[in-house]
């Protein structure tokens, strides 16, 4: 009897499908409370420089309707909505409660509270109906997802015609020397320090690991093509450290 499970890669390991998304659920779980400490130690502050590079190439606009997928502690959308302004409503999924709860205490959170909404979910199959928002992002989260394609399909279905798809994700370095250099720091000082401030260095090993599986920059271009986005571009950050896309639904 042959075993016909389809597999992924949770970091390099090859698992079940089925497996993926609750260790992944387990990785965040852990980091939570200490989540946005570590990405400022990780990218020296540097990831704050990223998402106001997504928000300026977003300009976001009075009245529109964002969707953050995987946006666990509320940092894009925070940004989304400082500079939407009047009448927009942001809401945040996240498969991780706890990350959500995380972001629900937050400041932020407190001020923006009538437009915004938290929602547990899995981003390849969306609680929302089609057509419902103006704007899809998603932050260092997407290399996380089971099956990416499926993802993405589900940002085609739940935009408007005319909605924006904007993903920020680690990515390649196009300059190789530049890239064994990154490599030899993320492995040997990220799950350090994720084992010092927060206990864990699986988690970090793992994401790590993780950055290294997702495709490069071109790879996934295609990839948002092939879910039905037209207009996709992408610009490099950091000499492509991570790397913004933008797609729209016309």
């Amino acid at each position: 009897m042959t075993d016909d499970k389809s597999t992924t890669h949770f970091g390099f390991q090859t698992v079940d499908e089925d497996q993926k998304a609750g260790m992944v659920h387990g990785v965040f779980s852990s980091v939570a409370s200490k989540y946005d400490v570590m990405n400022d130690l990780m990218s020296v502050g540097i990831h704050r420089v990223w998402k106001d590079a997504m928000m300026d190439w977003l300009a976001p606009r009075p009245g529109q309707r964002l969707l953050d997928v995987a946006g666990g502690t509320g940092d894009v959308a925070f940004r989304f909505l400082e500079r939407a302004g009047d009448g927009a409503q942001a809401t945040v999924l996240d498969m991780t409660e706890s990350m959500l709860l995380a972001g629900q205490t937050r400041a932020e959170a407190e001020s923006m509270a009538t437009s915004l909404d938290w929602v547990v979910g899995d981003a390849m199959a969306l609680p929302f109906e089609d057509n419902s928002f103006d704007v899809y992002t998603v932050s260092f989260g997407i290399r996380n997802v089971t099956r990416v394609q499926d993802a993405l399909t589900e940002a085609f279905r739940v935009l408007r015609p005319g909605g924006r798809l904007m993903v920020l994700e680690f990515s390649q370095i196009p300059n190789d020397l530049m890239q064994k250099v990154y490599d030899l720091y993320s492995f040997n000082i990220i799950p350090p320090m994720g084992k010092l401030v927060t206990g864990d260095r699986d988690s970090y090993q793992y994401l790590v690991e993780s950055i290294r599986k997702f495709p490069d920059q071109d790879t996934f271009a295609g990839m948002i093509s092939a879910a039905g986005f037209e207009m996709v571009k992408y610009r490099n950050l950091s000499m492509g450290i991570a790397a913004l896309h933008s797609g729209w639904k016309l």
